[in-house]
């Protein structure tokens, strides 16, 4: 009988407790709106790298293009074909597949970039000339 009456009570408690656990944890809120699905991300590829003042890439490209972030500082970059600009911290540049680039630190200012590859290729082409570097 004791037996009976110990069991019943270590139920309670546990259904007790249980009870007082779930009223403690904050109510879930919804994050989404509609359908949002996580994607697997087995090819992404993320690193940060500082250039000093004036240091730049030679030109180049990716076979399923890249993300830059400026962390801190500011950055040049230019597409082939296109003007060269300038970011500052907080920007970001997205260079399509194949398309030929190149970035770097501005001349009066370090950069700390974070870059964000999809996996592929890189093709490494020419250096930079200074007339590209200083938009002429």
């Amino acid at each position: 009988m004791h037996r009976i009456v110990l069991a019943v009570a270590l139920t309670a408690v546990f259904a007790a407790s249980a009870r007082w656990t779930l009223a403690q944890q904050p109510a879930q809120q919804p994050l989404f709106t509609g359908t949002s699905t996580a994607m697997d991300g087995k090819d992404l590829s993320v690193a940060r790298r500082s250039f000093e003042k004036g240091a730049r890439t030679y030109w180049h490209s990716h076979s399923n293009g890249q993300l830059l972030m400026v962390e801190k500082g500011s950055m040049r970059l230019q597409k082939r074909g296109e003007r060269m600009k300038e970011l500052i911290e907080g920007g970001a540049d997205y260079t399509a597949p194949n398309v030929v680039h190149w970035h770097g630190a501005t001349p009066g200012k370090e950069l700390v970039q974070i870059n964000v590859g999809f996996g592929g290729e890189t093709k490494w082409l020419e250096a930079v000339t200074e007339a590209q570097y200083s938009g002429k």
